[in-house]
């Protein structure tokens, strides 16, 4: 199967999306005669979405909606958002597209329409300091982890393992509360923390546990956006074909992630 018979049957599948549906303002029409697309991004997740030093929010997935906004010829509006509130911006209206570190989950997927291919993978794992020793899960029963509000992986963590969540709302709040020593280590995904410990900043800490629960990210648009959703899955489609993930992995210091390899070669195979 190649490219471009992929690419037809996302089409395919989207018109029958379409058909039987009430006629709705159009998106895609609505950004255009906007001349601007908003985008809930990350500002707190190095090198997925971050401030630089003059307050602009940077990294990889704000120059993938910057792809986007140049493929629609329109401006491009970052909206920062978290875990507990980027769902809500795109039911709301008040972003166009979310590209925010979001996992592909079922029920995720009954709140907004998450497109496929994936764009991007991690696990879970824990950013804990040398000092606490840890070598396994288990060792977190009866301590003090920290987590971000609205991670599915602290129901797991808490319930599995027995460790006492301290949830916060941004991954600020959550690193000052582990260096101040108010918990041993930080649940949050695995691509975060490989980021974080190449700074020299975070030198007496590691990522002792071994990554569980390892799944795949999905960009967003609200349910019934059938006509941005065919255009997205093909720039995700095209993201992979052309190598574009594993670019910018490389651009933000990060080495190429064995899933952005994985479907560059099933992509690039295609075209």
């Amino acid at each position: 199967m190649n490219f471009k018979l992929i690419r037809t049957l996302v089409f395919t599948v989207v018109a029958v999306f379409m058909i039987g549906q009430s006629v709705q303002a159009d998106v895609v029409d609505d950004i255009k005669k906007r001349g601007k697309l908003i985008v809930g991004v990350k500002a707190d997740y190095k090198p997925y979405g971050f401030r630089d030093t003059s307050g602009k929010i940077v990294g990889i997935e704000p120059e993938l909606a910057q792809d986007v906004a140049d493929m629609l010829g329109v401006k491009l509006e970052l909206v920062p958002v978290v875990a507990s509130n980027r769902m809500e911006f795109l039911k709301q209206g008040k972003i166009d597209l979310m590209i925010a570190t979001m996992t592909d989950r079922p029920d995720r997927a009954k709140m907004v329409f998450i497109l496929q291919p994936n764009y991007y993978s991690s696990g879970t794992n824990v950013l804990a300091t040398k000092k606490a020793g840890l070598k396994n899960w288990e060792d977190l029963r009866g301590k003090p982890v920290c987590g971000i509000q609205g991670a599915f992986y602290n129901k797991r963590t808490a319930q599995e393992f027995g460790a006492d969540i301290l949830a916060f709302k941004g991954t600020a709040e959550v690193l000052n509360a582990l260096q101040q020593g108010r918990c041993i280590g930080f649940v949050y995904d695995d691509s975060f923390i490989i980021a974080k410990l190449q700074d020299p900043q975070w030198a007496d800490y590691e990522m002792p546990l071994p990554t569980m629960d390892d799944a795949p990210w999905g960009l967003a648009v609200k349910h019934g956006e059938y006509r941005f959703y065919g255009m997205m899955s093909e720039m995700i489609m095209k993201w992979h074909a052309d190598g574009r993930i594993i670019e910018l992995e490389k651009k933000f210091g990060i080495t190429p992630t064995p899933f952005a390899v994985m479907m560059n070669k099933k992509y690039s195979d295609k075209k």
